[in-house]
């Protein structure tokens, strides 16, 4: 295998918007060869975790395909056909982690062809990019339901929830429409790599990448950041100043403990892949220098905030499914038909003792 020195690994560099771990096995910043890698290990865990995360995705949200199915789950709702189109989200982007298993396992080495890359290089973003959105638009109707809970109640049509799910989808692929246009397949070296490939538009390549990379961030991650925050900052406010006639302190804790949970979650997932990608981008951008310490970032840290971020789509099913109440009864439901009742009931609380304790505002809160 032929080896590239620092000048040509810094061209491709800058003609990709994907990270360095895919020429980095060949050099180091100071221009020494290098003929072994030495992350093989890395490589190899991280294909396994892409697997486990597959797996855990897609038992996770065929579960919640399955529950939404239940008598107990208001079908028509809009939290409802939002977590349908969030669960079908995260269910095809999760289809896509073996491809990238093998592509990482391989040394990232793309064995798949040109179609497949575009493909699932496509909807890998695309799905990305949607089960950002769902979350963001799920934070803004639970805000509403609370908000309208003591005013006079209103309806959605399903015709409306129905285009709002379509709206998202269409805005997603839009997004994506650069990583469909420009990802490609290229020969380094012998090896077939899976990149986005800018034209070279008034010789300057890498501000194009550099500059679609900052809108990914910003579009796919600190936009939705601000909103969900913001719908989440006001609903726990509405919480701790509504003065209501069956006021619980208890369930107030709870929301205020799963709103966190929620708004977390979101962060810590995606933060530090989103700090990496913002990082590569002043690089391109020459705002700041490529350095030994971006070298060792991106050779180690990145590879692992990738599996962070992925991981947010095995999150997704607890945290907007089975927190809710609803979702919790048909899953015992569910369990009940497949287990022994005497094994299952020290699980859950029975479904009628909970039908007790409801508060019709406290519901709103609790989606």
């Amino acid at each position: 295998m032929a080896d590239l020195n620092f000048e040509e690994l810094f061209f491709l560099f800058n003609q990709t918007n994907q990270s360095l771990e895919n020429f980095l096995k060949y050099i180091i910043p100071d221009g020494t060869e290098v003929r072994s890698d030495g992350f093989k290990v890395t490589r190899i865990l991280i294909s396994i975790v892409y697997l486990i995360v597959c797996v855990l995705g897609l038992v996770g949200n065929l579960l919640v395909l399955c529950l939404l199915q239940s008598k107990y789950v208001k079908k028509k709702s809009t939290m409802t056909i939002l977590v349908m189109g969030l669960a079908v989200t995260d269910f095809q982007f999760v289809l896509t982690l073996p491809f990238w298993a093998v592509d990482t396992a391989l040394d990232f080495s793309w064995p798949f062809g040109n179609i497949m890359c575009k493909l699932v290089s496509s909807v890998t973003v695309m799905n990305m990019y949607a089960s950002v959105f769902f979350l963001t638009v799920m934070s803004i109707t639970r805000y509403c339901s609370v908000a309208q809970s003591l005013k006079m109640k209103t309806h959605s049509s399903g015709y409306s929830d129905k285009f709002l799910c379509i709206s998202i989808w269409v805005v997603a692929c839009i997004a994506t429409l650069p990583h469909a246009i420009y990802s490609t397949t290229v020969a380094v070296v012998d090896e077939e790599l899976c990149i986005v490939k800018f034209p070279d538009l008034h010789n300057d390549p890498q501000f194009w990448l550099g500059l679609y990379q900052l809108s990914k961030v910003l579009v796919g991650f600190i936009l939705p950041l601000i909103i969900i925050s913001v719908c989440y900052i006001l609903l726990l406010r509405f919480v701790n100043r509504k003065k209501m006639s069956c006021n619980n302190p208890k369930r107030t804790s709870k929301v205020t403990r799963s709103v966190t949970i929620v708004v977390l979650s979101f962060f810590i997932c995606w933060l530090p892949n989103q700090a990496l990608t913002v990082w590569s981008a002043f690089i391109k951008l020459n705002v700041v220098e490529f350095t030994g310490a971006f070298y060792t970032t991106q050779a180690y840290i990145f590879p692992v905030s990738i599996c962070l971020a992925h991981s947010n789509s095995c999150l997704n099913p607890i945290l907007y499914c089975l927190m809710r109440r609803e979702f919790r009864a048909a899953l015992r439901e569910l369990l009940l038909k497949v287990t022994p009742i005497r094994q299952i009931r020290p699980l859950m609380p029975s479904l009628a003792s909970s039908k007790k304790r409801q508060v019709p505002v406290i519901i709103a809160m609790s989606k």
